[in-house]
């Protein structure tokens, strides 16, 4: 199969913990040309169907040079056996925008993974709050009075945006309330962004835990990503060391309730992240 990828820059992938990187290795080791684009390289318009700026690679096995790039052009997405979105977030406007330009693929026959339409009703933070019996006590509000009354109420607590990934932007307030306003004006800014606020686990010491959906089943092992050096972000962008291990019985109660949902409204990779016994 030709698969194509919509990633980030190839040249800015950390293979060591890359997981499409991991996606595209596999791939290839099936037999699957491997292409890939960015969505700054998707376009449409009238009268063609969704095209993309390729770049044809063949990966070498190599820790550095890891890629060779053995074509270039143009290609319409439905010519593809299969695409792939792996873009980041945030979850911004772009993003959105870019579920937009998959979806009309879709009508034109592309075969997109993950469903363009789930990927904008499931943004990162905000697709936890359907499950809120798997969920640490949590809040969502542009509201500063809200925040500090959450905080009195459940002391150690975590705050982090909403279009945040790899740890940036996550703050933990402890009880005596040291910096909660400043930390409120850098994420909150004067009621203009919406914050999540949660209570603090301290499971996290022990890892905050990447349980993968395959086809809507839980994978039996996981990458648990431990803090390192009085952090409280495990997330390997942020110092975290990984460690595989296998999934616990919550982690499969949670994955086992979860999975079937999401795999029925398209989405047939999701990483679920779990600290302790909560979602």
């Amino acid at each position: 199969m030709k698969i194509l990828f919509v990633a980030d820059p190839l040249e800015s992938f950390k293979i060591y913990k890359d997981t499409t990187f991991s996606m595209m290795r596999e791939a290839q080791k099936r037999g699957h040309q491997i292409v890939a684009c960015e969505m700054t390289d998707v376009r449409w318009q009238q009268g063609e169907a969704v095209s993309a700026q390729v770049r044809e690679i063949h990966l070498t096995g190599e820790p550095t040079a890891w890629f060779t790039e053995t074509g270039t052009g143009r290609a319409a997405l439905k010519d593809f056996d299969a695409v792939v979105m792996r873009k980041d977030p945030p979850f911004d406007s772009e993003y959105f925008y870019a579920t937009h330009l998959l979806s009309q693929a879709e009508r034109e026959g592309a075969k997109v993974f993950n469903s363009p339409a789930a990927l904008r009703n499931h943004p990162e933070k905000l697709a936890i709050l359907e499950f809120p019996q798997f969920i640490a006590p949590t809040l969502v509000t542009r509201n500063e009075a809200d925040i500090r009354a959450f905080h009195a109420s459940h002391g150690d607590i975590i705050l982090k945006p909403l279009d945040g990934m790899g740890g940036m932007g996550i703050f933990k307030v402890g009880a005596d309330g040291l910096n909660l306003g400043a930390i409120i004006e850098t994420l909150n800014r004067d009621g203009q962004q919406t914050v999540m606020v949660q209570k603090f686990l301290p499971g996290i010491a022990q890892g905050d835990k990447r349980v993968l959906l395959i086809g809507g089943k839980p994978v039996p092992f996981c990458l648990a990503r431990i803090p390192q050096g009085g952090e409280v972000r495990g997330n390997l962008a942020a110092g975290g060391k990984g460690v595989a291990q296998p999934i616990s019985a919550r982690d499969r109660e949670i994955a086992e309730a979860l999975g079937p949902i999401l795999f029925a409204r398209g989405l047939m990779l999701v990483g679920l992240d779990i600290i302790g016994d909560s979602l």
